[in-house]
C-alpha cells in the first residue's frame, strides 16, 4: 500500500492521540519502507528482517519522543540510522565510521524516503497490474519468477507489465499524453 509523509504523520499522530487502529496501520505501512531501506544497504538476509523488527519496536517504544511539528520520516529514519549503527557495531567490529558516512547520513534517509513516496505517487497512476509488477521487481527486489509467483501470473506477463508500465511512466515524466 503506497504511503506518503502526510499519511504516515496522520497515522502517527492518531496513534499518539490514542487510536490503536492508526498505530497499527502505521506499523504495517512502515514494514515495506524499512525493508527497502535495509535491503538497499545490506542486501538480502535474516539480518534485514531483524533490523525491521527492531526498528518497529523502537518506533513503538519511543513514539512519545516524536515532535508533531517535524517530518515523520526524518524521525523514523534517524531511528533506522541508529539501528544500522548498532548492527554494524555488533557485526562489523572493524568497520570505520568514515566508511559508513554516506550510507548512514540522515539527509540520504530523508531524500530516499521522499523519492520512494514520489515513485509511489507515479505508480498510483498506472494500472494495478503494471504498478504491482514494477513494485515487486524494481522496488522490492524480487526476481521475475518470484514476482510472478506472488502475483499468481506468468513470468512473461510480469515482464510485459513492467515494460509497459515503465514506458508509460517515462512518457508521463516527459509530459507526453498516454
Amino acid at each position: 500500500m503506497p504511503t506518503n509523509e502526510d499519511q504516515l504523520r496522520a497515522w502517527m499522530t492518531g496513534g499518539l492521540d490514542g487510536d490503536p487502529a492508526s498505530h497499527a496501520a502505521l506499523l504495517r505501512a512502515l514494514v515495506p519502507l524499512l525493508r527497502a531501506f535495509y535491503r538497499r544497504r545490506l542486501g538480502e538476509g535474516g539480518e534485514l528482517e531483524d533490523l525491521v523488527q527492531e526498528t518497529l519496536i523502537a518506533v513503538h517504544t519511543r513514539r512519545a519522543s516524536y515532535d508533531r511539528d517535524r517530518p515523520f520520516t526524518a524521525w523514523l529514519f534517524s531511528i533506522a540510522r541508529y539501528k544500522m549503527i548498532d548492527h554494524h557495531r555488533r557485526t562489523r567490529r572493524h568497520s570505520s565510521v568514515e566508511d559508513l558516512a554516506d550510507t548512514l547520513s540522515v539527509e540520504s534517509f530523508e531524500a530516499a524516503s521522499n523519492a520512494r513516496m514520489d515513485v509511489e505517487q507515479l505508480l498510483d497512476g498506472l494500472p494495478p497490474k503494471q504498478a504491482g509488477a514494477i513494485r515487486r521487481t524494481r522496488l522490492d527486489g524480487l526476481s521475475i519468477a518470484e514476482a510472478a509467483e506472488v502475483a499468481g501470473i506468468g513470468e512473461s506477463d510480469v515482464k510485459v507489465s513492467v515494460h509497459r508500465g515503465l514506458k508509460a511512466l517515462g512518457a508521463r515524466i516527459r509530459g507526453e499524453r498516454r
